[in-house]
């Protein structure tokens, strides 16, 4: 898995950090992401779903679409939009990073109310849950791990890292009634639209109120 990782971070890396620059959010933060998915669009049994791994009514709250038709959790550079979103709130309520991260795993209530419960005021003095209390030192893990990964054992060469594949995106605000006659249309078929697009969720995308979408469409090495 942690081969698997390095490799995919080659092509999720650049999509995300320049998204967490904008924000002004640490780029360490993209292990965060690292840990809660392995940077694919993973759906864990309580029904989070995507990279962020964010929860139907967190999604909805920060800004993404979630419906039948549309999952925007599955969208990375929307999805990672609204883990910046939510960790500028999660370090305005606690003034440091290190508590940030971990109410991404805690939630923000939950930490606020361990640390009034506990008398103290940072993460490395409270006594959490396994999964929290493990939590940022599974961050700086993968982040030592992915930054030297030879010293740790992993023998990867730059030919097997996955990288972006050329696409071009293209803005709709109309109804698509079949999304396989649509991407006939773009040169590609169904599957390839599909595995590109994966926030698009049903076999057509119906727009009554002309919201503005990009769909992307690959130009070649698919």
């Amino acid at each position: 898995n942690t081969t698997l990782v390095i490799k995919r971070a080659n092509k999720v890396f650049p999509i995300i950090e320049p998204i967490l620059a904008k924000y002004g959010v640490p780029d360490d933060f993209k292990y965060l992401a690292v840990i809660e998915s392995s940077l694919v669009n993973a759906v864990s049994p309580a029904g989070a779903r995507g990279v962020w791994q964010f929860m139907p009514a967190t999604a909805k709250e920060k800004g993404m679409e979630v419906s039948d038709q549309v999952d925007e959790r599955y969208h990375l550079e929307k999805s990672t939009e609204a883990a910046c979103r939510y960790l500028l709130a999660a370090k305005e309520k606690f003034g440091s990073w290190t508590l940030t991260a971990a109410s991404y795993n805690g939630g923000i209530g939950g930490i606020k109310n361990k640390m009034e419960e506990q008398q103290v005021d940072n993460y490395y003095d409270l006594l959490l849950i396994e999964e929290t209390s493990r939590y940022i030192f599974r961050i700086l893990a993968l982040k030592e791990i992915m930054r030297n990964p030879a010293k740790y054992g992993f023998s990867i060469f730059n030919s097997d890292l996955y990288s972006q594949i050329p696409s071009k995106k293209i803005e709709i605000d109309s109804s698509i009634n079949d999304l396989a006659d649509f991407a006939k249309t773009q040169g590609i078929n169904y599957k390839i639209l599909k595995i590109h697009n994966p926030w698009l969720r049903d076999k057509k995308l119906l727009n009554p109120t002309k919201k503005k979408y990009e769909i992307e469409i690959p130009l070649s090495g698919y």
